[in-house]
């Protein structure tokens, strides 16, 4: 069966972020609001997910 996916979309710009928070962000790929990126639902995404939820959008697909 095929893993499930999620669309993940930055909210909020990274000015002002604490820098471990920053790094996470471009760590999923995302570099400046409103950009999106697709990622499998896998545990180690979405713990950056949850370290960053304040800051995103996460659908799923």
């Amino acid at each position: 069966m095929a893993e499930s996916k999620i669309k993940i979309r930055l909210l909020k710009s990274t000015i002002g972020v604490p820098l471990k928070v920053k790094k996470v962000i471009f760590a999923l790929g995302l570099t400046r609001p409103n950009s999106e990126v697709i990622h499998p639902a896998s545990p180690s995404i979405m713990g950056m997910v949850a370290k960053t939820r304040h800051m995103i959008e996460v659908t799923e697909i």
